[in-house]
């Protein structure tokens, strides 16, 4: 079984995963990643600086790894659920701007009013704007929001968790070229 660093790293790092053919697939932690390996359905295409160790061996925690058998998965939609909301709209009341991790969802258009549960209609709110807007539309109350909400795609939910540690990614994700 492997250790964490002497620094404390968590095995559970952030891995992208790519299919055969270097489309990005999912993202799963270093711990399963490094599963796979020995299991001998990944390569390792990329890794962190920080290391983790067993009685008998030390490696590299894995940062991209690659499938060796090709996954048939073309769906590049993000299943609606409130934390991929909260992912989309970074945590940020979409009235005020106030950010934290305890927000609400708000129906820009009401239920009550034939709003739908649907990525265009659903925005992170404070307690405070969700209760100041109630049942009523943004443009009833004079509120507008900072940003109008679309439907992410894979892609751009990857391209959330790419940090210092995960420059690597970038052109996996589309972001610059390889």
């Amino acid at each position: 079984m492997f250790h964490t660093s002497k620094n404390g790293l968590p095995l559970n790092k952030a891995v992208l995963v790519l299919n055969m053919n270097y489309a990005p697939l999912m993202i799963c932690t270093a711990k399963r990643a490094i599963c796979l390996k020995y299991l001998e359905k990944v390569d390792i295409v990329e890794t962190y600086q920080e290391e983790v160790h067993s009685p008998s061996v030390t490696e590299k925690l894995p940062s991209i790894v690659k499938l060796k058998d090709f996954v048939h998965y073309n769906s590049m939609d993000v299943v609606l659920s409130r934390k991929n909301i909260m992912l989309r709209d970074k945590h940020t009341c979409q009235y005020c701007g106030f950010k934290s991790s305890s927000l609400t969802i708000d129906h820009i258009i009401p239920r009550e009013r034939g709003g739908l549960d649907h990525w265009d209609n659903l925005v992170a709110a404070c307690q405070n704007c969700n209760i100041k807007k109630g049942n009523r539309s943004p443009e009833e109350i004079n509120m507008s929001l900072i940003r109008l909400p679309r439907k992410p795609n894979r892609i751009h939910y990857f391209q959330q968790f790419i940090n210092h540690d995960q420059a690597a990614w970038r052109p996996y994700l589309f972001l610059e070229s390889f």
